[in-house]
């Protein structure tokens, strides 16, 4: 009575080992290749994952930055090792692989701008031209970096503004860093009257700046005669200092100046304008 039905089950244990054999003969290879390929690309990945993280700390990165582009490039290979997988298996992925190119190009129109501003991030991650605390002048503003982020920079100005600027705006342009020197040269301009002693003059001026503790030795300061004005000799003064005491040595430098050159008895004249008037008979 039970011959039929162990019959039947031996039969379908047959079949399912026959099949499980042809199966084994025409993807077995394959199925094994994409097996190797996911734990070997996975293994892989997360080697240069490492190793990528690695050197951009050594270049001390920001870790907001560190972290964005380090999971880009791990889902990036990761992509690669599927598709990898992927036709091991015999699936076509030609398809596959124009579908992920059509959403990324897309994807990359809507967000252009975005992504401008988060490629002039890390070009000034990587490249430095400023720091944070640095004075700079960018996109037409002046003031001292606060914070530099993948997306804007934050500066403050002089008188204690807050400023975000997109990243795309200040790579756009010039950017001039006051603070990427240790030194700096102060250029000002100091007249006196016509009818006073050039040579007494300039020897006040040069024995000013030699006795301010800001002005540097060296590079040496210069003093000398500049232009022939409207109502005044004027010379040019320009002392070295460190960039940190620049505005000091500005403010210091004029006060003593114009008093040296009083203490003198030379007169620093202002703009005037002699008017003649004539009678007409």
């Amino acid at each position: 009575m039970q011959t039929a039905p162990t019959e039947q089950a031996t039969d379908w244990i047959s079949t399912a080992a026959h099949y499980a054999q042809r199966l084994a003969a025409t993807h077995g290879p394959g199925l094994v290749l994409a097996v190797v390929t996911l734990i070997g690309g996975w293994w892989l990945t997360g080697v240069l994952t490492r190793l990528l993280e690695r050197a951009l700390r050594g270049r001390k990165i920001d870790d907001t930055l560190v972290g964005f582009l380090r999971s880009i490039f791990h889902a990036t290979l990761m992509t690669l090792v599927v598709i990898a997988v992927l036709d091991k298996l015999g699936v076509p992925t030609t398809s596959f692989v124009a579908v992920i190119g059509a959403a990324g190009l897309a994807i990359g129109f809507a967000l252009q701008g975005s992504l401008a501003n988060f490629a002039s991030g890390v070009l000034l991650v990587f490249f430095r031209p400023f720091r944070v605390g640095d004075l700079v002048e960018v996109a037409g503003e002046l003031g001292v970096v606060e914070d530099v982020e993948i997306f804007v920079t934050t500066i403050v100005t002089l008188d204690n503004k807050k400023i975000v600027i997109p990243n795309g705006t200040i790579t756009s342009g010039n950017i001039v860093n006051y603070s990427g020197k240790e030194t700096r040269r102060v250029d000002m301009v100091f007249g006196i009257s016509y009818g006073d002693d050039i040579k007494l003059a300039k020897e006040v001026m040069e024995r000013v700046l030699s006795e301010n503790p800001l002005v540097l030795a060296e590079p040496a300061p210069k003093v000398a005669v500049r232009e022939l004005g409207d109502s005044s000799v004027n010379f040019v003064v320009r002392p070295w200092c460190k960039t940190a005491d620049y505005w000091d040595t500005w403010f210091s430098v004029t006060e003593e100046v114009k008093l040296a050159l009083e203490d003198s008895g030379i007169t620093i004249p202002f703009p005037q304008r002699d008017v003649h008037l004539h009678q007409v008979a």
